[in-house]
């Protein structure tokens, strides 16, 4: 469609109606198989002479009609589902990476991102080299021969810093090294793309899905990256896949498009791991992503309210949200989020971690879990919950102290969510 607006998008992309019944909404395709045309057609399919549908755990045409929304979405060329956000994360990663190799990541993560890049993906012989991203420059400098991407969020949970996206593509792509960002906490507030990320992911399940009722993830190929014009640092892409009979992926798919990272992703990780979104689940989160923009602006506005408010509490000793940031990161804020700054606020309790228990157990309107990206009002306490299985290092490399309280502030009254954490914190503060 002609449209580059991306709430536009997020309704019409990828799907006008069903062909045989004119049906608008997508139709949950439950199946696992598709029938043939004929031996041809089904060898042409497998030799990737055709697009198509072969088996669900591949593609499905619910999941098809999601990434093509996404893609056209974050202004990319294809995209990806998988079952979830950590699927996305390891598949952006080990598309490009194989044992032996490396890759220079943020130290502003998730925990369950520095927990797999440190631990599960080191044990499978690909080595993360954390870098504080305040200095771009210390990318450039942890970089070798054996360096296949660079990977940071956009927004990170729990930190909230920004990330200087165009500083640090501007430093890989001379290299060959894509930048890959993370933009689960901001869609739409933040594009990659225009920064030059050369590809994007998100975990379906924030704030895309926007209501909690299911897992996913996505991997998104902006499609300006230029896979092979550094063949010996692209060697996935560009030497003769033994998987595929000797594929070599960045000519195989030439007549495709650019989407020879999208494509290996696709036919040899998912099939052969297997971690698929199911037609029911990609179903649901499209729901999500047609109200996306109305739900983003909420969030953003509810969450700059709940920040002002908490620096004028006393139980509070230190705020983090991006509008209280000074500095370069100040600069970066401006640059990378002019018309919102999240949905996500972060603060710190005089008392400590009982201070931050008591803080929890009071609330009655905002829900303790693990999520963010709901609808819904979120609170929870990292260090001893989706931070626990980092070092107390770690934990403060990521952003996180034991008194760290983090929301993830949803559409509700913002009377109503104020006057939730303000009863909270009395509570906190007995």
């Amino acid at each position: 469609m002609a449209s580059q607006h991306p709430e536009t998008l997020a309704l019409h992309a990828g799907w006008r109606r069903d062909a045989a019944t004119h049906a608008v909404a997508v139709p949950i395709y439950q199946t696992t198989s598709y029938q043939f045309d004929s031996t041809e057609n089904a060898a042409n399919l497998f030799a990737l002479k055709e697009l198509g549908n072969i088996y669900t755990r591949i593609m499905n045409p619910t999941t098809d009609a999601l990434e093509q929304r996404l893609a056209a979405m974050e202004g990319g060329v294809a995209a990806l589902a998988l079952a979830s956000g950590q699927a996305a994360s390891a598949f952006a990663v080990q598309n490009l990476a194989r044992a032996g190799d490396n890759i220079v990541a943020s130290t502003d993560l998730y925990g369950g991102t520095w927990n797999l890049f440190a631990n599960t993906l080191r044990d499978q012989g690909i080595e993360t080299r954390f870098v504080d991203p305040s200095d771009p420059e210390a990318f450039r400098r942890a970089t070798d021969d054996r360096t296949r991407a660079y990977y940071a969020e956009t927004l990170p949970n729990p930190k909230l810093r920004p990330f200087p996206i165009a500083e640090v593509a501007a430093i890989g792509r001379p290299l060959g090294i894509p930048l890959i960002m993370d933009n689960t906490a901001a869609p739409l507030v933040v594009r990659p793309f225009e920064h030059g990320a050369a590809v994007v992911m998100y975990s379906l399940t924030k704030y895309l899905g926007g209501h909690g009722n299911s897992i996913g993830g996505v991997i998104i190929d902006g499609g300006t990256f230029d896979w092979e014009a550094h063949p010996s640092r692209q060697p996935l892409l560009n030497e003769p896949d033994r998987s595929y009979h000797g594929a070599v992926w960045t000519q195989a798919v030439k007549p495709l498009g650019p989407i020879a990272y999208i494509i290996r992703a696709r036919v040899v990780l998912l099939r052969d791991l297997g971690a698929a979104l199911s037609p029911f689940n990609a179903f649901l989160i499209l729901q999500g992503v047609e109200t996306v923009a109305l739900r983003m602006k909420a969030h953003c506005d509810n969450a700059l309210a709940v920040a002002k408010f908490l620096r004028s509490r006393r139980e509070v000793t230190r705020v983090i949200h991006p509008s209280t940031l000074t500095g370069l990161d100040a600069e970066w804020t401006r640059k990378y989020m002019p018309h919102g700054q999240g949905g996500l606020v972060g603060f710190e309790l005089a008392g400590g971690a009982e201070a931050g228990r008591r803080f929890i157990d009071s609330l009655k309107l905002l829900y303790h879990v693990a999520n963010i990206g709901d609808a819904r009002s979120l609170a929870i306490h990292p260090a001893s919950t989706t931070h626990s299985q980092l070092s107390a290092e770690e934990q403060f490399a990521t952003g996180v102290s034991p008194g760290y309280v983090r929301l993830s502030i949803g559409i509700e009254h913002i009377d109503d969510i104020l006057a939730d954490l303000a009863q909270a914190l009395d509570a906190a503060g007995g």
